[in-house]
């Protein structure tokens, strides 16, 4: 998983619009990651063709974004994923000084 879908993923604690999005993935990462809106929406039409993610409502040219139990898991894997990686991370990183 690239890291723009995983806080993708991780911004829909709750349904989102595309810059509710943008915003919140800018603040989880202290503006680290800035998301054009051709990243964003190239990522959410593929996430929702994978089922990851659906329209939760579309409200005056709006369309709200919405995790579904697939997204859940995927990145419930993923945050394990990242759980070993770190773990590893701080058990080397001295190798490496």
């Amino acid at each position: 998983m690239t890291e723009t879908a995983f806080y993708i993923l991780l911004s829909l604690t709750e349904p989102r619009h595309g810059y509710g999005i943008i915003k919140r993935v800018e603040e989880l990462t202290n503006g680290r990651i800035k998301l054009g809106s051709g990243t964003i929406y190239g990522t959410l039409t593929k996430m929702q063709k994978d089922e990851m993610i659906t329209v939760f409502a579309d409200e005056r040219r709006k369309t709200i974004y919405e995790v579904t139990a697939i997204g859940k898991h995927v990145i419930q894997a993923e945050m394990i994923r990242l759980k070993e990686l770190h773990e590893h991370v701080l058990r080397f990183e001295g190798d490496f000084r």
